[in-house]
């Protein structure tokens, strides 16, 4: 068996978030992240609400957390993830995304779920990252991508 790669950073918790990420409501689409790893994986976690903007229209009589914000809070988690972990990329900076490949939905989520997107590196070229990315509810998975940005001064 694989021995798991140390831990870096236990908790990134809202205020961290906020001070790393350019994303704000009704976009930041992550309430923290932890146990970001030295191989660059880390686990962002949201608690989904029915008092969110999305509810009003998807759908008003059987609210589903809509597909396309999980993917990206995905890719804000492994924004912060690449962020907190690389020396001297610690001031904000703007994350785009460059590619959103196998991307799958499973389950539907809905309010009162704890979404967590598992996201493992699979690679990194300058400031581009590749992630692999697993939300999951309850541990069963609800939705899956990989996931390429780019962290832009």
């Amino acid at each position: 068996m694989a021995e798991e790669s140390p831990v870096k950073f236990e908790l990134v918790d809202i205020n961290d978030i906020l001070k790393t990420l350019p994303h704000r409501y009704p976009m930041l689409l992550i309430d923290r992240v932890i146990k970001i790893r030295a191989d660059y994986s880390g686990i962002g976690v949201k608690n989904v609400t029915y008092n969110e903007p999305p509810f009003l229209g998807h759908f008003p009589d059987r609210p589903v957390y809509p597909g396309v914000m999980m993917i990206e809070a995905m890719a804000q988690t492994a924004g912060v993830i690449g962020i907190k972990s690389v020396e001297g990329t610690e001031k904000p900076r703007a994350v785009y995304f460059l590619t959103i490949d196998k991307c799958k939905f499973r389950k539907p989520v809905m309010p009162g779920d704890t979404v967590e997107y598992h996201m493992t590196s699979l690679g990194r070229r300058n400031t581009m990252w590749w992630f692999h990315g697993r939300a999951k509810v309850n541990g069963v998975t609800v939705a899956q991508a990989d996931v390429g940005a780019m962290l832009t001064d």
